[in-house]
């Protein structure tokens, strides 16, 4: 015997609760710092964009390799885990540990104590307008913004870009954020359970492998300050 759907008002009802609960709100990424631009005018300019894409402007995009992750990029790495994508990469030709991949940062953010290791002058800043807000909503204003050659990988299957770079003074268990718009330019896939970031170079595949004990370590050190 087949069995029979709910009747005709419980269906209804069911469908109205639904739409009510998709019409509550909605629940938005936090954003924060100069993204495409320092100015209301930039950032107004930057939100109309994707309304241009949107009517149908077809950009040509260059043929690249395939990317995905398998079971071999596990090797090496302790699971099961939570733990954060913590790299080293290469910026102005300083080889930087304590890179934390955040894809949930709107900037990259360089902080004071490395941008200081670096030697470099601090009249090469550019002034910045716009503050960074972190989850608790509090504002940190930035010493100012700087682009510097970033290298992820290694040869053959390295890549490097100039990077734009937010520099702070403030507590961190890290050297450097590197945000959605260094991942964007680099066209880069991160995968958190892997361990691993990787990108294409021409028509291959680089990859830049994280370092899970120093990515304990960091949450280690955070927890602590925060006590």
């Amino acid at each position: 015997m087949p069995r029979q759907g709910p009747p005709p008002e419980a269906r209804r009802d069911h469908r109205e609760n639904q739409d009510n609960i998709a019409h509550r709100g909605e629940i938005s990424m936090i954003a924060g710092g100069p993204t495409d631009g320092d100015s209301n005018r930039a950032r107004k300019a930057h939100g109309r964009q994707l309304e241009t894409y949107s009517i149908g402007t077809n950009r040509s995009i260059e043929p690249s390799p395939a990317i995905y992750f398998g079971p071999q990029d596990l090797e090496g790495v302790a699971t099961p885990h939570d733990d954060a994508l913590v790299i080293r990469a290469t910026i102005a030709n300083y080889d930087v540990a304590r890179v934390f991949v955040d894809t949930g940062s709107s900037v990259n953010v360089l902080y004071k104590d490395a941008f200081d290791r670096m030697q470099i002058d601090g009249d090469e800043l550019h002034p910045m307008a716009t503050s960074l807000f972190g989850f608790s909503g509090h504002e940190i204003r930035p010493l100012g913004q700087i682009r510097l050659p970033l290298s992820l990988g290694k040869e053959p299957f390295a890549e490097s870009e100039a990077t734009l770079f937010t520099v702070v003074e403030a507590p961190s268990a890290y050297n450097v954020i590197l945000g959605r718009s260094a991942l964007s330019s680099f066209g880069a896939v991160v995968s958190t359970y892997h361990q691993k970031l990787k990108f294409s170079v021409h028509d291959q595949v680089g990859s830049v492998g994280g370092d899970q004990n120093i990515a304990r370590k960091c949450y280690i050190d955070i927890v602590q300050t925060d006590l």
